[in-house]
């Protein structure tokens, strides 16, 4: 599923919430490609630490690991950077995927 952010200076960005199929396939590049050097280095730094011992191997593992969490954590730091749901849509998938907290003034069924 997609979403869009918007940032105040008027940027929107498309992001994709859940595995990452991207990073499952070519590691640490997504995240050097969309700009997020940090994670790109970290995912990197931690492949090749763990490859480096386990022949190669350790570097997949890390790469399955990353590809369910990556999306969420790119998200996040588009949110400390300024960014928002874009729309009603995006808000209530982000809340739904655990992403975002649920506004205290929303009222739940029932209540």
């Amino acid at each position: 599923m997609k979403v869009n952010l918007s940032h105040e200076s008027g940027v929107t960005k498309e992001v994709k919430i859940g595995f990452s199929w991207t990073t499952f396939f070519f590691g640490f590049f997504p995240a050097l490609f969309r700009g997020d050097i940090k994670w790109a280095l970290i995912m990197f730094i931690i492949a090749l630490v763990i490859g480096s011992f386990t022949f190669g191997i350790g570097a997949s593992v890390v790469a399955i690991v990353f590809s369910f969490v990556y999306n969420k954590i790119y998200i996040k730091e588009l949110m400390e950077k300024g960014y928002r749901p874009a729309d009603d849509h995006a808000k209530k998938a982000l809340q739904a995927n655990g992403i975002i907290a649920i506004d205290s003034t929303e009222t739940s069924v029932g209540a």
